[in-house]
């Protein structure tokens, strides 16, 4: 047996939100790499029928779920998909969010719905999935790992009109914290990511202003913009027996940004 067996992730089942975006897929594509099966769940049934194609590619078997995040029936089904498929789900990933960008208002005037909305994209569509997932962990009795996406803005303030979006992913740092606390007794983990700005396609024009690509590389020790590779590892790490004294952690995935503030 070798030592990197730790990191595999044979005979367990993952339900990974938002799993037809950047982010998300990429984990339910690691995940397959490395032995997992993958229910992925999202709005976007063509983006979802994508990353199981890549599952599949990877070695392993995905189910589609098309699902909203934030309803609780929806997170009901994806995990009903779960046990129906494959007998049992062992891990969720919240990898639904943003919006932070589509929502900058200044902070004593800050909009009643765009706040509503900000927070049932990140904060609900975190909360609700998991409950559900969680309930089937507790009544199966076989423990499993929570892994949630926060972001520096979790604790870095910025002069750009974010009221809404770093309340969301604060509320989700001390969530991972507070379900670690709850849940360990049911050998349940909790922990989250929290990285800086990643090159994804949703951010590409962006990234396509070199000024504003390079204001933000050089606030980066690293000295470049995170990618999705660098989220992968940690993800497998954190949901592996490689971190099975690891819980109610914010793991900062951030080139050294927050090292610095």
């Amino acid at each position: 047996m070798s030592q990197l067996d730790i990191f595999r992730l044979d005979g367990r089942v993952a339900l990974v939100g938002g799993g037809g975006g950047s982010i998300g897929g990429a984990i339910a594509e690691a995940f397959a790499g490395v032995g997992a099966k993958v229910v992925v769940a999202g709005r976007s049934e063509d983006k979802l029928a994508a990353t199981v194609a890549r599952v599949e590619a990877a070695g392993s078997e995905g189910v589609v779920v098309v699902a909203d995040a934030t309803v609780e029936a929806d997170a009901d089904r994806m995990v009903a998909a779960a046990n129906d498929r494959f007998g049992r789900v062992d891990i969720v990933v919240n990898a639904v969010g943003g919006g932070a960008g589509e929502a900058l208002h200044p902070a004593e005037g800050y909009p009643r719905d765009r706040w509503d909305w900000i927070m049932e994209l990140n904060l609900r569509s975190t909360v609700i999935p998991t409950q559900a997932a969680v309930r089937a962990m507790i009544a199966a009795g076989h423990g499993g790992a929570v892994l949630n996406l926060s972001s520096v803005r979790a604790n870095l303030g910025i002069n750009a009109g974010y009221s809404a979006y770093v309340a969301a992913k604060g509320a989700i740092s001390s969530l991972t914290r507070q379900w670690a606390t709850e849940w360990a007794k049911h050998g349940i983990r909790v922990n989250a990511m929290m990285p800086t700005f990643v090159d994804t396609p949703q951010v590409a024009s962006l990234l396509a202003d070199p000024a504003f690509k390079q204001g933000i590389v050089n606030r980066i020790p690293i000295g470049r913009i995170g990618e999705l590779r660098d989220l992968v590892g940690p993800a497998i790490f954190l949901c592996s027996d490689a971190a099975s004294f690891v819980t109610g952690q914010v793991l900062g995935i951030d080139g050294g940004l927050t090292a610095t503030q």
